[in-house]
């Protein structure tokens, strides 16, 4: 029984991280704090929002669900 609550836990702390961080890196390439070598920054721009968008809306869902 207690198990299974540390793995929630755990889980939710792992999904939690994993929203932080693609959202950091969604917005880092929108500002254009991070760049890719050899790719137009514009590009990177756009991958970026895409990154984020993708990010929230799976987050939402991910909330819906439970």
């Amino acid at each position: 029984m207690a198990g299974k609550k540390v793995k929630n836990l755990l889980s939710f702390i792992a999904w939690i991280t994993g929203i932080l961080v693609s959202l950091a890196v969604g917005f880092a390439m929108t500002g254009a704090t991070l760049t890719v070598p050899w790719i137009p920054v514009l590009v990177t721009q756009v991958a970026g929002w895409i990154v984020v968008i993708t990010t929230v809306v799976s987050a939402v869902l991910a909330l819906m669900k439970q």
